[in-house]
């Protein structure tokens, strides 16, 4: 097979990193595979895979005909047998791309917490956690599309205890002796702001009576925010209790360099890959340590969750681990053995080659009665879900990642981010 995959964006991120690990996986497994997305960061990650990377422009609209357009000329000039769009308008455009191209097939993953109302229902999907799944086939019922999942894989060779951190540490100031507390995370609004910000008010309390120093690895929006909160509390302890990197293109050594990991979807599978103790991060005060009788919620809701004693339940389990060096060997081991056993890039490179297979056999055997009822349907809800957002735009109500957001309405405590 000839497969082109089209990551949302090319910032440093968990749904952006599957998409370019996988890739390079189903090259192993004997398949051509290239790179198609505008210029970020992680260019550089495409090309030192050894992948072909063909460039998106970085000011198009999302999503638009001219994208379409090019996938499909991308398509017809190197004869990709699977389109594979990483959320929404990637899966969408990735779809009306082949619709009309005889023997291909679109795939969409989607590794956001929801997954948009309005995609074509005979595009396979691949979510990231059983429950997605089955609500995904609850709310629309028998789909002509599959419904896949694959948990976020992990390269558990490259990503592994031993790996070096000594340059990160200089680079930084980070000498050893604390217990780093380490977050890789987005700056970001959605999922990420409001348990990084209370992740800094506990490192501010814990400051005077134990030698924690919380680390955060990443950029994004709210980068100001977070600085401010930080500095506060650096200034009132008189030492650097909290630490700020920017982003960093290579986080391995910096999960390396933690004592302790605080983490959501992909970032805490990494993590825990590093045999480094895991406390999950969430929204509305959730934090839960990873352990065997913890494991199972987050098997089935994913690595993340809603609801929660915020500041106090992540002091009380941060107190618990700072204070055990064997408790923490022993967490770290166990989530190490979880990731090889459960989330090896190996075997969900095997599962998304089995899910190219079935999409490329539907496209053959004659989907293109629903690919046709589909693609003139999505068009009107597409542009429903744009004009409702520009009016929640101009209220101020509007999120800035909406199937990202969408914990922030949920009374359950289980749902999943990319």
């Amino acid at each position: 097979m000839k497969i082109l995959v089209y990551p949302h964006d090319m910032a440093i991120g968990g749904s952006q990193l599957n998409a370019i690990e996988l890739a390079a996986a189903m090259r192993e497994l004997g398949h051509a595979a290239a790179i198609v997305s505008e210029p970020g960061p992680l260019v550089d990650r495409v090309r030192a895979e050894g992948l072909e990377h063909f460039t998106l422009d970085s000011g198009r609209r999302r999503p638009a005909p001219a994208t379409v357009r090019r996938l499909r000329a991308l398509v017809d000039e190197h004869g990709f047998d699977v389109v594979h769009g990483y959320e929404w308008p990637p899966g969408l455009e990735a779809f009306h791309a082949v619709r009309n191209r005889r023997g291909a097939a679109a795939v969409c993953t989607v590794m956001s917490m929801a997954v948009a109302p309005f995609l074509p229902p005979s595009l396979p999907l691949v979510v990231g956690t059983e429950r997605i799944r089955r609500e995904v086939l609850d709310r629309r019922g028998r789909r002509p599309g599959a419904v896949h999942l694959i948990e976020p894989p992990v390269d558990v060779r490259a990503n592994a205890p031993g790996h070096p951190d000594g340059e990160f540490r200089r680079r930084f100031g980070l000498e050893r002796g604390p217990v780093d507390v380490v977050a890789v995370s987005r700056l970001a609004a959605e999922l990420k702001l409001e348990g990084l910000l209370t992740a800094v008010e506990v490192a501010g309390r814990l400051a005077a009576e134990t030698p924690l120093r919380l680390v955060i690895v990443g950029d994004g929006p709210c980068r100001d925010r977070v600085e401010e909160r930080a500095a506060e509390v650096n200034a009132r302890a008189g030492r650097r209790v909290v630490v700020l990197t920017g982003q960093v293109d290579d986080p391995r050594p910096a999960y390396a360099a933690a004592t302790i990991a605080l983490g959501m979807g992909g970032s805490a599978l990494r993590a825990m890959a590093f045999a480094r103790p895991l406390i999950v991060q969430g929204e509305r005060g959730f934090f839960e340590p990873l352990t065997p009788e913890t494991s199972g919620t987050f098997l089935e809701q994913g690595w993340y969750g809603v609801g929660g004693a915020g500041a106090d339940r992540l002091e009380a389990v941060l107190r618990t681990l700072i204070g055990s060096a064997e408790r923490r060997r022993e967490l770290g081991e166990y989530g190490r053995s979880l990731v090889v056993e459960r989330f090896s890039l190996e075997a969900a490179a095997r599962v998304q080659e089995r899910i190219y297979e079935q999409a490329l056999e539907a496209a053959r055997t004659g989907a293109g009665l629903a690919v046709r009822r589909d693609a003139a349907s999505t068009v009107g809800r597409v542009l429903a879900y744009k004009l409702e957002r520009r009016a929640r735009k101009l209220r101020g109500t509007v999120a800035l990642d909406d199937f990202n957001a969408v914990a922030k309405a949920e009374p359950s405590p289980r749902a999943s981010p990319r």
